[in-house]
């Protein structure tokens, strides 16, 4: 039997939550009884995630389905939810992807722009609709998803690795900008997870899963406990960044990650 809707006053935006760390942090959102903004380019996946969320948790979870990376997608689907956007305390910028894994000199042009349109000027698009309610209201929090990538780089990951740097630099710049209004910025920064990462920057399900081979990778599900546990600090607590490695990896690049 699903479960009646409540009248929670607790509302989060999660963008990229169509799979991945995004669909794992919205499930365990939903179950701390948030109502949701679910964000994502593949409106099916997002109605699925819509209709078993409030059925299990009772809550309310509103699907927006659009490109991230595009400003008048972004604008026209936030105007849509411009009342509920009033509410929301809690923003997850978790969208965000890489492709291609070739040298600098011999990647691919068009990649490049994905990935910075994706995970830089999507996040900014999205946090600067929401950002200004926050500061109005004098609450709310901030959470990033950046990478250990945003730290270390390594061969193959250049343009990567600088929107990550990027993310982990407009953390720490928001952090400054609103300081004095009670809003809390955290950036999140996983090593090697499995996920859909790992073939959509392959383009190869066989290739995804030899980059995990012979070690235990972190999984969705650890990120969403770790997004949950930051947002729920006392508001006087400020979680401001964390890395987070599996147990079998100790640094970023293969000869860093243990093989059994």
């Amino acid at each position: 039997m699903a479960a009646s809707v409540t009248s929670s006053d607790q509302w989060a935006l999660i963008t990229g939550a169509s799979a991945g760390f995004g669909k794992a942090i919205s499930e365990k959102l939903a179950s701390q009884k948030f109502n949701l903004i679910i964000c994502a380019r593949r409106a099916d996946r997002l109605e699925a995630l819509r209709a078993d969320l409030e059925s299990r948790f009772g809550v309310q979870i509103t699907p927006l389905a659009f490109d991230i990376s595009k400003f008048d997608e972004c604008k026209n689907a936030l105007a849509r939810v411009s009342s509920t956007l009033d509410q929301v305390s809690v923003l997850i910028n978790n969208a965000g992807l890489a492709k291609g894994v070739e040298p600098i000199h011999q990647s691919d042009v068009n990649d490049w722009d994905t990935m910075i349109d994706t995970n830089i000027k999507g996040l900014l698009y999205i946090t600067r609709a929401v950002l200004p309610k926050m500061v109005a209201r004098k609450s709310g929090h901030v959470v990033n998803i950046g990478s250990v990538a945003g730290r270390w780089v390594y061969p193959g990951g250049a343009v990567y690795s600088a929107t990550k740097f990027a993310v982990r630099a407009i953390s720490e710049s928001i952090r400054m900008d609103v300081m004095g209004t009670g809003i809390r910025v955290t950036n999140i920064e996983p090593g090697m997870a499995e996920t859909e990462f790992s073939e959509k920057r392959l383009g190869d399900s066989q290739k995804a899963k030899a980059v995990y081979r012979g070690m235990k990778p972190l999984s969705a599900e650890d990120i969403a406990e770790t997004v949950s546990w930051c947002v729920s600090r006392p508001p006087h607590v400020n979680i401001q960044e964390l890395v987070i490695f599996p147990t079998d990896q100790a640094a970023v690049g293969p000869s860093y990650t243990y093989r059994r």
